[in-house]
This record gives C-alpha cells, structure tokens and sequence, in this order.
C-alpha cells in the first residue's frame, strides 16, 4: 500500500547551500531548541505522542541504544566483564543507560537490564555467559518443577533496577521518557524450559502440545510475577514499559492464542487497573504474521519490526494503536544519505502522530556510532 503522504506536511530545510526541498509527505528542518520543545507541554514528548496530543514531531529512541556498538560501553565491559555485573550493579546499570543519552539526547532512556533479570526472584538460577547468552541452570519440565517457582518480590530481589529507575528518571527530567521493560511469559518460559537461546524451540512445544497444563501452570506464574515487575517499574520512575516477546513469533497464529495472547491480556488489565494512564509498548520480532493479534493485547503501543511496511502496519492495526519502528537496524550501515531517506520515509508511512521512530530491532554490534548520531539529528529535526 502506498503512504497516504498528503495527510502530514513536512518539509525539510536543507544546507543553506542548497535550495529547500519539499517533500509531499514529510521532511524535516535543521536545529531544534530542546527547551523550546520543552516549553510545548510538561511531559515528555514520547508520552504526549502516544497519547495521541498535538506535537512537533515523532519522538525518537532506538532499541539497544545502550550497548556494545559504542566505545563508552565497549571500555566499560573490560573493566566489568560480566554482563550481570553491569546490569545488576545500579551505579553501573545507571552510566551505562545514560552514555546514549550524553551522546544522541534520544527522546527516550531505557534502562540497561535485562529480560531474565527478575528470574533469580522467582527461584529461577541463571547466568549470561560471554559467547554463550543465556543458561538455565535447572530447565523446567514438570509439574514439580513449576512448583519450586515463587512469586517476584521486586523490592528484595532486584532492588537495583528500582535505584536506578529512580536515578535515570531525576537525570533526565522531562526532556526525555524514561523506559523500563520485560519479558512476556511465553518469552521467559522458552528460556525457562530450552535452557537458554534456541534455533528451534523443540523443548517448549514438545511440552505445550504434549503437556499443556504444565506450561499453563508455569505461564500463570510468570504472568503474575511480570504484573508485580511492571508495577514496580512505574513506581520507581518508568514512564513507558516495554514488554518484549521476542519468541513468541515462533507459534502458529492458533498456538500464540493459546500460550502467549491470554497472559499478555492479564498483565495489561491487570497493570490498568493500578496504572492506567501508564503506556505499554508490545515488541515481537517477525510479527508480521500476528500483527493484528499483537494489538487485541490491549497494549497502548505495538512495535513493528521490519519486515512490515509501516504503513500497512498503520492499516492492519489502525489509528487507535501506536506504533514504533520500524527501520532495519542494518540501515545504520548505510550513507547518510540513505538513513535520512529510509526516516523520512518510515516517518510519512507511519503519519501524523501515535509513531514512535525506533528501528526494528535492536542496533547491531559494530553500527558506526556516527551513523547512529545522524540517525537521532535526522529523527529529531522532522517537523509534522
């Protein structure tokens, strides 16, 4: 489907060598005051977009912004080397979420964390391991073992994760929305159940179409754990939450609404209820299949990956969801040129309002920092 370019008007104010061009769907225009932006409304701009408030332009921040592509972060592992180190220990998990924010001003900071983080809370033992990812200690594959799981405590738990909400939201004020995220049961429970990363996800279906009550019992658990982590989350300073499912991509559309839609559901009602005008982002990876369902989870905003064109994904989802997205990270390996078109166009796909710029995914190791740079200026400079 074509963008319907004629409903935003954009332009772009090119150097002052060139003439101005105007696009007929969008562009966008060199310097932006961030107190000017500032003075436009009390809330950050991320919050007042998805909300569906008047603004300026799309907010922008990029999935993984805070990792390995850039020196900072590179310098600061040699020091620390284990990842749980530097995402558990709150000074560290705090200089780590702030060094994209330094460097890009994105319009969002999300937290350094990690999606299994709030496992060892709940009796679940892991590690990361450098070239390895992720390991289970114990995998789960019965009923007993669903048994041994106990509830989150966040505040005993993972303390850390809430100083250094707590922190990121006092450092950045209102000039940006501060992220948390988690992982969604179905997500948790294939790394639960695989015992780490997996190619084919054999474990978790042998059980979910061999043994589903046991899968059940283990999804309720994570469910109500994660309804306890977003909460926490928002209490300690998050703005935004992220849940990711990045897994759940891997069941048949009849399959995810069975073993992942239903627990996504629940913790978006149940969050609601306590916190309700808190926005909820939904990211799967390769979901251009379940886009429609992704979106009947209630969620304030479904992130796109790039496999979707944005502007179907406006059309299949409609304008009463936000999206988010939804360039192809390795579109950061390209000109300059070619990452201020490939904006321009996502930005005029995805219209006027309720879009979040990110990428499709997380920004890939080795992405020049940059193009990265021209990225957020390119981002930042669109005017609707």
């Amino acid at each position: 489907m074509q963008a319907r370019r004629g409903r935003c008007s954009m332009e772009f104010l090119a150097p002052v060598e060139d003439p101005v061009l105007r696009l007929g769907g969008c562009g966008y225009s060199d310097g932006l005051d961030s107190q000017q932006e500032l003075r436009a409304g009390a809330d950050p701009l991320l919050l007042r977009a998805v909300r569906g408030d008047s603004v300026e332009r799309p907010p922008v921040w990029m999935m993984r912004q805070a990792g390995r592509y850039m020196k900072s972060y590179q310098d600061l592992c040699a020091k620390y080397p284990s990842f749980r180190e530097r995402s558990e220990n709150a000074e560290l998990a705090i200089e780590i979420s702030l060094q994209p924010w330094k460097a890009f001003r994105p319009d969002g900071v999300i937290l350094f964390s990690d999606i299994l983080t709030p496992l060892t809370g709940m009796n679940i033992p892991f590690d990361i391991l450098a070239g390895k990812g992720p390991v289970i200690h114990k995998p789960i594959t019965s009923m007993a073992d669903v048994d041994e799981v106990t509830e989150l405590c966040p505040e005993e738990a993972v303390p850390y994760v809430g100083q250094a909400l707590s922190s990121l939201r006092a450092e950045v004020g209102n000039e940006a929305a501060v992220l948390g995220f988690v992982g969604a049961p179905f997500t948790l429970a294939s790394y639960i159940i695989e015992g780490g990363s997996s190619k084919h996800f054999a474990k978790i279906k042998r059980l979910a179409f061999g043994s589903p009550e046991i899968l059940h019992a283990l999804l309720k658990k994570l469910a109500e754990s994660i309804i306890i982590y977003v909460r926490y989350q928002a209490d300690k300073g998050a703005q935004t939450v992220q849940i990711f499912d990045s897994w759940a991509t891997h069941l048949s559309p009849i399959d995810f609404e069975q073993f992942s839609l239903p627990y996504l559901k629940q913790i978006v009602s149940e969050v609601k209820k306590t916190h309700p005008s808190l926005p909820l982002i939904l990211y799967a990876s390769g979901s251009g299949g379940l886009l429609e369902r992704l979106g009947s989870s209630g969620v304030d905003i479904v992130s796109v990956d790039w496999t979707v064109d944005m502007a179907e994904a406006r059309q299949r989802l409609g304008r009463d969801v936000a999206v988010q997205g939804n360039i192809d990270p390795g579109a950061l390996f390209g000109s300059k040129d070619f990452i201020r078109q490939r904006v321009i166009d996502t930005v005029a796909k995805a219209g006027r309002g309720k879009h979040i710029l990110n990428l499709g995914h997380g920004v890939l190791v080795g992405t020049p920092e940059e193009n990265v740079a021209h990225f957020f200026e390119v981002g930042k400079s669109i005017r609707y």
